[in-house]
């Protein structure tokens, strides 16, 4: 049975995410259109360029991921360094090793742009804090005055990964009409971490103006959401600096805090992660094969137990396509 998937954002917690993928395709599903919010951005977009959950989940693992965590020897500089970083750039890190190694996966795939994915099958979500709104990439592009189809699914990715004060911002620059009569900084928008706004788009395929198909001919969508306090220990507050990335990872774990409606409830693996912080990037082998285990476990229960729910589910989705608007 083929389903749709959204995957939701959590930084290095989306080890995770791949181990629900491999149960996902053990329990003989495959998946059809996929979208996801930062790390789960990452995870759509490997799986929408053919990979594999098996082949996710290893090379997931296998990824450092302090290679991420780049920066020039000036901003290596005790104290100074990582504050006039911030300044000037707006993050700690650049971003650019992330984007680089995903871009690197994809082309093994044959894929570079949008243009090279089949129309509709991947959506990633980022948060544009110049105009403060959601952006689902690529098709809310042509509001920027840029091309969907030949937008970078590596950049796209970045963006949706770029943790605000944590790694820089995406910065896009206004186009055509978009442009006109503006200034040249006005020109220029700012695309952070989707997560900002909507970390778990569970609502993504059910719009209509998003190609959401008729009741008759659609496929199900289930979510993937990390769920779980994350580190029990307090944030240790050295300076304003650290207090902004103390700010930003509670702002973004929040989301684990959240309840799940009950339309929303039966159609989401729900993972452990087992305490698991947004930005631990230095995790042990330990730690990672926990996250990758507390994946195959949620995927292989969620499927094991989904069928019964699923036609209340139907109807319901059903229903609120078809009742009269108020």
């Amino acid at each position: 049975m083929e389903i749709n998937a959204v995957f939701e954002g959590g930084g290095v917690k989306g080890i995770a995410l791949a181990g629900a993928v491999e149960a996902t395709e053990r329990a003989g599903r495959t998946f059809g259109r996929v979208a996801g919010t930062s790390s789960g951005s990452i995870i759509a977009s490997l799986l929408a360029a053919g990979y594999s959950g098996e082949a996710m989940s290893r090379i997931i693992r296998q990824t450092p991921f302090t290679s991420f965590l780049t920066r020039g020897a000036l901003f290596n500089t005790a104290f100074v360094g990582p504050a006039l970083r911030v300044l000037l750039k707006k993050g700690l890190y650049s971003g650019q090793a992330l984007e680089s190694w995903i871009r690197n996966l994809l082309r093994e795939k044959g894929v570079v742009t949008f243009r090279d994915l089949p129309r509709g099958k991947l959506r990633v979500i980022a948060s544009d804090i110049t105009s403060g709104r959601i952006v689902v990439l690529p098709d809310d592009l042509e509001l920027y005055g840029i091309a969907p189809d030949s937008f970078e699914v590596a950049k796209a990715v970045r963006m949706s990964c770029s943790i605000p004060y944590f790694f820089d911002p995406v910065i896009l620059r206004l186009a055509g009409e978009a442009a006109r009569g503006k200034s040249f900084t006005g020109q220029m928008i700012y695309m952070v971490d989707g997560g900002v706004l909507s970390n778990f788009p569970l609502w993504l395929f059910e719009e209509k103006k998003h190609g959401f198909p008729s009741a008759k001919h659609r496929t199900p969508t289930v979510g993937y959401q990390l769920i779980g306090k994350t580190s029990p220990q307090p944030h240790q507050i050295t300076g304003p600096f650290s207090m902004l990335q103390a700010m930003v990872e509670t702002m973004l774990s929040a989301h684990d805090e959240r309840y799940i409606e009950t339309d929303k409830f039966v159609r989401t693996v729900k993972i452990p992660t087992l305490g698991i912080s947004t930005t631990q990037f230095r995790l042990s082998r330990e730690q990672s094969d926990a996250l990758y285990t507390a994946g195959i476990l949620a995927g292989e229960d969620f499927f094991t137990h989904w069928r019964p729910a699923y036609p209340t589910y139907i109807r319901e989705q059903s229903r609120q396509l078809t009742s009269p608007k108020r």
